[in-house]
């Protein structure tokens, strides 16, 4: 393979086929996949080999829209009515071809003997079940026992994924859970029938760095006590060199390179492979005045929730305090992160803010204007002002409408642009400053990877020009090389519009190259605060310095 050929594809077979003396669980071969759209067909897979064997992970790597999920989809037989499978495709599950199963039989191989924990839990969630419903129904759909035993497997799988309180979520409905904690209920029900095959999709994506760190070591001991073969779909290269096996490496919907985990980050001989393992977020923002003004402040803000749990008829209602008596100063210019594991307030804190939620009581101001009291129709002049970038990319863009309708409504209710041709220019800028196309006006969130939906939330805020942005883990669903773009785009926009950021992540190699101050939060209280680089390099409490301990070595 030469490095100079960007356009090289890997053999079918693996480098280490010599060392395996039975037969992959999994072989695929020529797996491609085209879809149908409005002037043709788009292909996204092309050709793609991999052989997987028992008590194995292999990683499957790459830039978002390079293929990775699609590969896994098709095994699981998950795609569209406007996907066209190759008749040149197979893929061999213990010998026979899963893509010539009856619907039937791939429904009855799906989710008992092959498992898939997907990128979005929001949207592979019912919000009309319980949690425990729907760990319960993944369990009976396979396996005939009684709801109440379905519902005491699913009461320990929640123990096991590290959920607090797991007997309350039984009972909660997927809105009442963080990100991180939804994310945990979609990996309790992957395993929930303890398959042969676990496809993860970016498992962690939604995790804090602690919790990362459990989640995969659970994974892992659980492949080791059922001798499970696990497919890696991620992006995330410190995971994949701690945790998987063998590595392939795909873009633009093909195999560039693959190795044992070990020689291909020691010795990548793909041009694309050398520039995702240089990709990790670099450099620091520039230093602000302390001269500057405070453009939001939020003094003693507390934020509580009430909990039901018991029966119908004895319900017994409980209090949780997601923020209690919280206090920040965040100036112009200024970025701010937020920092904590799943549940411990940092997006309520944030929504609180900015009056998506009503705090419970405290003073919040912003351009030095009290809005604590402010309703929907006083806040409304000040929306264009304030923008956010939601977690979840999938859950926030309307399903039905465009990405030019997407971005062009904020700008019609808050009547920026005069014409029509002046809308469009704001739309063309801010996609291209996302790092996205000018050709996706008529296509819909379904038809782009996760980290194309991200930018595509993120080119709405930018629209609206605000002068204030609250980022919620923007750059979760994000490969590193588009990371590092965005942290290069956000950095660039704050210096040539003063714009200031309150960034909550749970990715301290993010934070540190993004923002200028951090706020350690746990279980609704500011444990530690101070600039990045000394509360990084010096922790003062043990919780944080188990933060950062996880964030730069996950397998601790």
């Amino acid at each position: 393979m030469t490095t100079s050929d960007i356009s090289v594809t890997a053999p079918d077979e693996r480098c280490d086929l010599a060392q395996h003396t039975d037969a992959p669980i999994i072989d695929a071969r020529n797996v491609a996949v085209d879809f149908k759209v409005e002037h043709g067909m788009v292909s996204a897979v092309k050709d793609v080999s991999f052989q997987l064997y028992r008590g194995e992970t292999i990683a499957i790597v790459g830039e978002s829209g390079s293929g990775k999920s699609v590969t896994a989809r098709t095994i699981m037989g998950l795609l569209s009515k406007r996907a066209v499978t190759s008749p040149r495709s197979t893929i061999a599950y213990k010998g026979e071809d899963v893509l010539k199963f009856s619907e039937n039989r791939r429904r009855k191989l799906r989710g008992d003997r092959i498992s898939m924990i997907f990128q979005e839990p929001m949207s592979s969630l019912n919000p009309v079940y319980t949690i425990g419903a729907q760990i319960a129904e993944a369990i009976l759909v396979h396996r005939r026992m009684s709801r109440k035993a379905a519902m005491a497997e699913a009461l320990d799988l929640l123990r096991h994924v590290q959920i607090p309180e797991p007997e309350a979520r039984l009972n909660q409905y997927p809105h009442q859970l963080s990100g991180g904690q939804r994310q945990r209920v979609m990996i309790a029900m992957a395993l929930s029938n303890k398959p042969d095959v676990l496809i993860a999709d970016e498992p962690t994506t939604a995790l804090d760095v602690t919790v990362q760190a459990q989640i995969l070591n659970l994974i892992r001991s659980l492949q080791r006590e059922m001798n499970m073969a696990v497919i890696l779909i991620t992006h995330d290269l410190t995971v994949v060199r701690q945790f998987s096996d063998y590595v392939y490496v795909m873009s633009t919907g093909q195999v560039r390179e693959h190795n044992t985990t070990e020689a291909l980050f020691a010795n990548p001989r793909h041009p694309y492979t050398a520039k995702l393992l240089a990709s990790e977020p670099r450099g620091t923002v520039k230093p602000i005045s302390e001269k500057a003004p405070v453009i939001l402040e939020g003094r003693n803000v507390r934020v509580a929730f009430t909990l039901k749990s018991g029966g119908f008829f004895k319900p017994v209602f409980s209090e949780l305090l997601a923020v209690n008596d919280l206090s920040l100063t965040l100036r112009r210019g200024e970025t701010l992160g937020i920092v904590g594991e799943s549940g411990s307030g940092k997006t309520t804190f944030g929504q609180a803010l900015i009056r998506l939620l009503n705090p419970g009581s405290g003073e919040i101001t912003f351009d030095g204007e009290a809005i604590q009291s402010y309703g929907r129709t006083e806040m409304r002049p000040l929306r264009a002002r304030m923008q956010i970038v939601f977690q979840d990319p999938f859950s926030s863009l309307n399903p039905r409408m465009s990405v030019g309708q997407i971005i062009e409504e904020g700008l019609i209710v808050n009547k920026l642009g005069a014409t029509r041709d002046e809308r469009l220019g704001r739309i063309y800028d801010a996609l291209a400053s996302a790092g996205m196309p000018g050709n996706i006006l008529g296509r819909f969130p379904h038809e782009f990877s996760g980290g194309q939906r991200q930018r595509i939330a993120i080119a709405r805020a930018i629209a609206l020009e605000p002068e204030f942005i609250l980022l919620d883990e923007p750059t979760s669903a994000l490969d590193l090389s588009v990371q590092a773009q965005i942290i290069d785009l956000l950095r660039k926009l704050q210096e040539e519009r003063g714009l200031s950021y309150l960034f909550i992540s749970h990715d301290l190699k993010v934070v540190r190259a993004l923002c200028h101050r951090v706020a350690v939060m746990q279980r609704g209280k500011i444990v530690e605060e101070g600039p990045v680089a000394e509360v990084l390099s010096n922790p003062k409490t043990e919780y944080t310095e188990r933060l950062v301990r996880a964030a730069f070595n996950v397998a601790a």
